[in-house]
């Protein structure tokens, strides 16, 4: 097994930020979006049930960057509202141009702050939400810990992210598979968040250490885990 190489925790100048926004998310970000709907059974409302309780359903986005999954989540659930937050200021303003493109400004707050020491009150929202923000924390539990604090009783926690290959050939097989029509610094980004991942065994042990089962996290793809979650009430 490669040994887990930090890289920097923030992607916050102009030029990372960009890179990042200019990369092909659109098929992964589907893929989260539709993923995350179906394991917790998120649909949208009727308009019965509007007519009932139109009370907005709570998430939270950690490590949003550009906001792209946001998006795509309001697009799908109109009751959706959503804190979007990360702590490059560069990706905010990125994402701050997206939201206001996709006319949602009024469902999405954008909001710069660090996932590890979040400003919000314990039981705030019905999903903590976030794609690709643990390879970034060289303690990743505490971002956890603070993703369960702000849950409400009863809401759900879906984290994905990168899965550390077994080796270097592996490793050069996903940048390759996955980057060769990226720029080359975009492929390099590819590769040290690879290196930067945890290991599935990890990623179980660790949430295991926060009270939840072992097999609440997955292998979801060659180079992904995935944990969902539900607080207990």
């Amino acid at each position: 097994m490669i040994e887990r190489i930090l890289e920097p925790e923030l992607m916050d100048t102009d030029i990372e930020s960009q890179d990042y926004d200019a990369m092909d998310h659109k098929e992964v970000n589907r893929v989260f979006v539709d993923d995350l709907c179906a394991a917790i059974n998120l649909t949208p409302r009727t308009p019965e049930e509007d007519e009932e309780d139109d009370t907005p359903y709570d998430v939270i986005d950690l490590g949003t960057g550009t906001a792209l999954i946001p998006i795509e989540l309001c697009e799908r659930i109109p009751q959706a509202r959503i804190m979007a937050c990360d702590a490059a200021v560069s990706m905010l303003e990125i994402a701050n141009f997206r939201i206001e493109v996709a006319c949602i400004t009024h469902r999405v707050q954008l909001n710069h702050s660090d996932a590890k020491d979040l400003p919000f009150e314990e039981g705030m929202f019905h999903l903590v939400m976030s794609n690709s923000i643990v390879h970034h924390i060289p303690e990743p539990k505490i971002v956890l810990e603070n993703a369960i604090r702000v849950t409400s009783e009863g809401g759900h926690l879906f984290f994905r992210d990168l899965m550390r290959p077994e080796s270097k050939e592996q490793l050069d097989q996903l940048v390759k598979t996955y980057t060769s029509e990226e720029n080359e610094n975009q492929q390099k980004m590819f590769a040290e968040s690879l290196h930067a991942a945890l290991t599935l065994d990890e990623i179980q042990d660790l949430v295991e250490e926060l009270g939840f089962a072992r097999d609440t996290v997955t292998a979801t793809s060659d180079r992904h885990w995935t944990w969902v979650a539900q607080k207990s009430s």
